[in-house]
């Protein structure tokens, strides 16, 4: 199966890598399978996340799907960026190999990840339904 212009595009120039050492919320999230590990960083500033950084250790469709998740939340409401499906991912990627969809569950659920850090940082009520198939969640596991 050929990748799509857009993965390897956004595999060889990732958007939004790095740390960021002020973030409101990090999401830290794996798949012991595979070895893909993703941690994102988000920034927020009245409840619209200002910036957004990530690390992904994995294949290039790891990558490639962190790289659009932080593209596609980027100045987004928290709300907006809670509603990002690993589908949109795909497809905003122009397809993924079916091998290779849990690497855009996994994106989906960095962004996951990091929005309730912010909101268990902040003391921000939220509906615990929202993030109970966080299985890969790995904040929980410290």
């Amino acid at each position: 199966m050929l990748y799509s212009e857009k993965v390897m595009d956004h595999f060889q120039n990732p958007r939004n890598v790095g740390k960021m050492e002020d973030a409101d919320g990090i999401g830290e999230v794996g798949n012991a399978k595979c070895g893909d590990i993703m941690k994102m960083y988000i920034k927020v500033e009245d409840g619209i996340i200002s910036d957004v950084k990530f690390n992904t250790f994995g294949c290039g469709s790891a990558i490639a799907t962190s790289s659009m998740a932080t593209e596609m939340i980027k100045g987004k409401s928290i709300d907006e960026a809670l509603q990002l499906s690993n589908k949109a991912v795909v497809e905003a990627l122009d397809g993924l190999p079916t091998n290779k969809i849990h690497c855009s569950v996994l994106a989906e659920e960095a962004v996951k990840a990091a929005v309730k850090d912010y909101y268990d940082k902040n003391n921000i009520a939220y509906d615990k339904e929202l993030f109970k198939d966080d299985v890969h969640n790995m904040n929980e596991h410290k």
